[in-house]
């Protein structure tokens, strides 16, 4: 498995806990404000960087520097959107949490736009393959 691959394995089940722990201080103390903080922790953090480390798994002709790209990408959009989203939520859209807030969402959509960009390389790969008459077959990098 490409280390990149075992590193969003390695991070998402910190983020679901995370998670899930949020969820449970939800329910214990009623106070269901940070729901969308509660999700976003567990859809980014959990379900899509899984599905990220899957893909860099599967497609090991992946360009590695724009996997380790989206990595730190996402991982640096996580660790500041969610305590952003949760102020705003908490205390209203001021200045201090909402810019916050906004840089973490662009190093989000960067991180997914190089997701993208890894996707349709490696598709673009096996298409030019394919019209050359050969089976499409994954490169063992790394």
């Amino acid at each position: 498995m490409p280390r990149v691959s075992l590193w969003f394995f390695a991070v998402a089940p910190v983020y679901v806990l995370i998670g899930m722990s949020l969820g449970i201080f939800m329910g214990a103390s009623g106070d269901h404000s940070l729901y969308p903080a509660h999700a976003h922790m567990n859809l980014l953090g959990w379900v899509t960087l899984a599905l990220f480390g899957t893909f860099y798994a599967l497609a090991r002709d992946a360009s590695q520097k724009l996997a380790w790209t989206t990595f730190f990408l996402m991982n640096a959009g996580l660790v500041i959107m969610i305590p952003s989203l949760s102020m705003v939520l908490k205390f209203g859209e001021l200045p201090q949490y909402v810019v916050p807030l906004t840089i973490s969402e662009f190093l989000a959509i960067g991180g997914m736009a190089c997701f993208a960009f890894s996707v349709w390389g490696v598709l673009r790969r096996a298409m030019r393959n394919d019209a050359r008459g050969g089976a499409f077959r994954p490169s063992a990098a790394e």
